[in-house]
């Protein structure tokens, strides 16, 4: 299977999900459209992978504009997609829905919870990273899947194929470190989980995390397990 992965600031990689590929033997290539404007093709593509960066879907850079017809072009296709934090609201946003101010900027880790079982054995709490302060609208086709305590859409699964989290499950110890140290001014202003820097980075990512995210792309790429 070819993993189509569009990257968006140099600090946010695919984490997990770069071992997830290795471990099932498949190939994944990285795009920075961002910055050299080049996007896969719908045909060359098995599975896309959306993850976050510093701009919004609201912003009128043509490669933005690109990325929703291609995640157009692959949902007609029952292709898998998988969003994380801007990824997410990109996909929403390609379903009509807004990308909004969210009532609380939140960076820093904090609880996420589970809102539906259509994913099986999910645990009821995580401990996410959160990098945000927009969210999406969930689209009217899908499901909430999580919430927090301060801004409740954090995640939709849409006909067991497209996903989209507003927080990170993707980052392993070493993508944390790249985070913070490139973006620590970004905890610093108007954050209302009130973590700085270097408490972020005091917090060890939780071994659960690599295998939900494990599970999660387990389920869209398979089109559900039931």
């Amino acid at each position: 299977m070819r993993i189509n992965v569009l990257q968006h600031t140099p600090n946010e990689g695919p984490g997990s999900i770069k071992s997830w590929a290795q471990i099932h033997n498949h190939e994944l290539y990285v795009y920075h459209p961002y910055q050299f404007g080049i996007l896969p093709t719908a045909e060359e593509t098995d599975f896309l992978v959306i993850l976050g960066g510093p701009m919004s879907p609201n912003d009128s850079f043509a490669w933005i504009k690109e990325e929703r017809t291609l995640i157009q072009e692959l949902m007609k296709q029952d292709k898998p997609i998988f969003g994380a934090c801007y990824g997410a609201q990109q996909i929403a946003k390609t379903l009509g829905c807004a990308i909004t101010k969210a009532p609380y900027k939140e960076v820093g880790w904090a609880p996420v919870y589970r809102q539906s079982t259509r994913i099986p054995a999910l645990p009821s709490q995580l401990t996410a990273l959160h990098w945000h302060e927009e969210m999406f609208e969930i689209p009217k086709e899908a499901e909430l899947l999580f919430s927090s305590d301060l801004v409740k859409n954090q995640g939709f699964i849409m006909n067991d194929r497209v996903l989209g989290l507003q927080f990170h499950f993707e980052p392993e110890k070493d993508d944390l470190r790249e985070i913070v140290i490139n973006d620590a001014t970004y905890p610093c202003k108007n954050n209302a989980l009130q973590q700085l820097p270097e408490e972020i980075l005091q917090m060890d990512v939780p071994a659960e995390n690599q295998k939900v995210m494990f599970q999660l792309l387990d389920f869209i790429t398979k089109g559900g397990l039931s």
